[in-house]
């Protein structure tokens, strides 16, 4: 019953946008010359960014972590949503103290006001599965403990049940190859989400492989004050890393904090092969170095993955393929992550690879921030009947594992986007693709870059092997 209702909500919430767009362009084709008709996309766009920030906000769970991926899709989406929605990446309106005293004792036998010497009823940030308070351990230390909110667990059935719906009826309109890892691999990430004890061994993980690295910074956990559903952990100090005014005040540039940022996601996907799968901006705080260079501070490590050898040398093929302008490595690289479907047709599959490949050479989007849309509709393919465009999408099946490779990637460049819309995030990583490369007997790609500042040092053992 719970879930028809939620189904309902989040149903008129998406429904009531929809026909709020086929108005207006109901609009314009009556009125094509009107200019009155043209301005008022701007509010349209508004509107509606602010009925999904409030329905996501009513509907919490997954819906959240949508709206956060949304959040950072600058280049895709109306201005108005992605300024709307990204008040859902630290300031989701918190659940009451008492439901958070009530999860601390459920959780550790004892309120937090008899576990810790200090503790803040007001949250510092709250978000889709729970919230941060402030606290003193009693010998004094500063801490923030993260806390899960006591309903979570069957927010996230009834959310996953709902979503489960909505992708059998996605599938009538493109029927892509085992969909159903994705609903598979959105549960197995909320799961681990809802697990502190898995985030606190993320952490340690993490932070043990940056551990040369000065310019990456963890917190450490205390594990006496933590369980499965609370973890505490040491007070990070700096500042939100998309707020571009604080990041000038400290001397540190917008590239700069990118290209660490950047570095860091390269190192992780291709080094340590163990990433955050969930980068968005309120996931990372920046601090000025001594010298006066970036520091990231990396927070919320629920959703961090490893990922598949086939993913990654699939990846760098196809980037080796492009660079080298040789469509038969794209081919290669996009079977390797396991794309391609093993009953579809091969034949039209490599046919619209290499017709795509052939566009995209062509195309010039080094800056994200201004596509020109007009550039991104010619690049699209007119001619392609519907019929072929379904036999297509039967071509196609869902790699295992790509999910958390996908999201990752597009919301961390999608940040970077946002931080320094120049930056060239290939050039950025060269240096940690042709070390992968070489590591791997790879075909090498024929031609390098403009320089791009040296990335961290990895471990000395990595580079030895290189």
């Amino acid at each position: 019953m719970w879930a028809a209702i939620r189904l309902i909500r989040a149903m008129f919430v998406f429904t009531r946008i929809f026909l709020s767009y086929m108005w207006q362009l109901g609009l314009r084709k009556v009125l094509p010359r009107a200019g009155w008709v043209q301005r008022r996309w701007k509010r349209v766009h508004a509107a509606n960014a602010r009925r999904l920030y409030k329905g996501m906000v009513r509907l919490r769970g997954v819906y959240i972590k949508l709206g956060q991926v949304l959040s950072i899709m600058g280049s895709f989406l109306p201005r108005a949503y992605s300024k709307e929605l990204e008040k859902l990446q630290d300031e989701v309106p918190p659940q009451s103290y008492r439901k958070i005293a009530g999860a601390v004792e459920a959780s550790l036998g004892k309120p937090p006001e008899e576990l810790f010497a200090e503790f803040d009823q007001e949250p510092i940030a709250a978000a889709s599965l729970g919230q941060v308070h402030r606290a003193f351990t009693k010998g004094g230390d500063k801490v923030a403990v993260k806390v899960l909110y006591p309903n979570i667990a069957t927010i996230i059935k009834v959310d996953l049940k709902v979503l489960w719906w909505a992708l059998k009826v996605y599938r009538w309109f493109v029927p892509i190859g085992q969909m159903e890892r994705v609903h598979e691999q959105l549960t197995d990430m909320l799961e681990r989400e809802t697990d502190l004890e898995n985030e606190a061994r993320c952490l340690e993980r993490m932070s043990a492989n940056f551990e040369d690295d000065p310019d990456a910074l963890f917190p450490d956990v205390y594990k006496d004050l933590s369980s499965d559903r609370i973890m505490t952990m040491s007070f990070m100090e700096g500042v939100k890393i998309s707020r571009k005014d604080a990041l000038a005040e400290m001397e540190l540039t917008p590239e700069a904090v990118a290209t660490k940022l950047v570095q860091m996601f390269y190192k992780q996907l291709f080094y340590d092969r163990f990433f955050h799968a969930d980068p968005h901006p309120g996931n990372f705080f920046v601090q000025r170095g001594p010298e006066g260079q970036p520091r990231i501070v990396v927070l919320d490590f629920g959703s961090a993955s490893t990922v598949e050898d086939n993913l990654v040398k699939g990846m760098l093929t196809i980037l080796t393929g492009l660079m080298g302008r040789n469509d038969q490595l794209v081919v290669e690289g996009v079977e390797t992550m396991g794309f391609i479907a093993p009953d579809g047709n091969r034949e039209l599959l490599e046919s619209t690879i290499r017709e795509y490949f052939s566009r995209l050479l062509d195309l010039n989007i080094t800056d994200l921030s201004r596509i020109d849309p007009n550039t991104m509709h010619d690049f699209a393919n007119p001619d392609m009947k519907r019929q072929e465009l379904r036999e297509l999408m039967k071509s196609i099946e869902y790699p295992m594992g790509w999910f958390f490779v996908e999201r990752a990637v597009v919301i961390l460049f999608g940040l970077s986007a946002q931080l320094a819309p120049k930056l060239n995030t290939v050039q950025v990583g060269f240096p940690y693709i042709m070390k992968f490369l070489a590591q791997n007997k790879l075909p090498i790609i024929p031609k390098r870059p403009a320089p791009a500042p040296e990335p961290a040092a990895p471990p000395a053992e990595q580079a030895a092997s290189a």
